[in-house]
């Protein structure tokens, strides 16, 4: 396996420390804002590891493989300071962001070095076991691309490849699903709230709805998946929605929405076309 050192010991990096550790690969490195930071990372590792803070970079001992795993705005720094140490082998550096290609990674492939990205498509719980059947964006040259893979691999996933330019629009697919379902959900606590409920009843009222929707989604297309008012075209009901909404962005995000599940229900064009004229009241209101 290859010898790694890991740059950046926020969650993604902790994790992905100890899960390569115990899938064999030797960690030579961890580099973090703080020593103190980087050492915290370094005990769950059975082995001697060579802790440094973000400005010692350049004192890195040499490795097979950099992962570069700091956020996504100090990476073209990392970078550049790696640029400047003394690895001259081909050597191979993977960041995880899922935005950024790895063109930000251009001082290293002028270098010689091979350069790609591997982004996990799931919230990562800081434990080992939360990367075990992720799918993982895998992108860079040839080289980087059979590394990450067999990365992927080891640590029980699955990869898929898009092209690099392709990374930003693929990674705002995955806050739509992530972060933005989790904005909706905060919505509707609030919307709940102003019926009188506490956010925690609240929240426990909701979670089997949303995870029911997903078991939907499982086995079923969102076509078929969607349920409720707007598949069934209830004209009335939305109106009734709307007018019991106070909050102005929270009408937006439901009329917005609403016209997206209309294209999705299988309705009578009149209807659909009813229904969005209500819901461009709403907006409008």
């Amino acid at each position: 396996k290859s010898e790694v050192s890991i740059i950046g010991t926020g969650r993604l990096g902790t994790t992905l420390a100890v899960a390569l550790a115990g899938r064999g690969y030797s960690i030579r490195s961890l580099v973090a804002r703080t020593a103190q930071s980087a050492r915290k990372a370094a005990r769950l590792l059975d082995a001697e590891v060579q802790v440094l803070a973000a400005s010692q970079l350049r004192t890195l001992i040499d490795a097979d493989l950099f992962l570069i795993t700091v956020p996504d705005d100090q990476i073209p720094q990392v970078a550049s300071e790696l640029s400047r140490s003394n690895a001259d082998r081909k050597v191979t550096a993977l960041h995880t962001s899922g935005a950024l290609s790895s063109d930000v990674l251009a001082p290293l492939r002028k270098k010689g070095w091979h350069t790609g990205s591997i982004h996990p498509l799931m919230s990562v719980s800081g434990s080992d076991d939360s990367l075990r059947g992720a799918f993982w964006s895998v992108e860079g040259d040839r080289s980087a691309l059979r590394i990450g893979k067999e990365i992927v691999r080891d640590l029980e996933g699955k990869s898929f490849s898009i092209r690099s330019e392709d990374k930003p629009l693929y990674h705002a697919a995955a806050v739509m699903v992530s972060g933005n379902v989790v904005a909706l959900f905060d919505v509707a606590l609030e919307m709940l709230a102003e019926c009188g409920l506490d956010r925690k009843k609240a929240h426990a009222i909701l979670l089997p709805l949303i995870a029911s929707t997903v078991r939907n989604l499982e086995t079923k297309t969102p076509e078929a998946s969607l349920t409720g008012t707007f598949s069934r075209g209830d004209v009335a009901t939305v109106k009734r929605h709307l007018a019991a909404m106070r909050n102005p962005e929270v009408r937006s995000l439901y009329s917005m929405l609403g016209k997206r599940s209309l294209n999705l229900a299988n309705l009578n064009k009149n209807l659909v076309r009813e229904i969005k004229k209500v819901l461009l009241t709403g907006l409008q209101d």
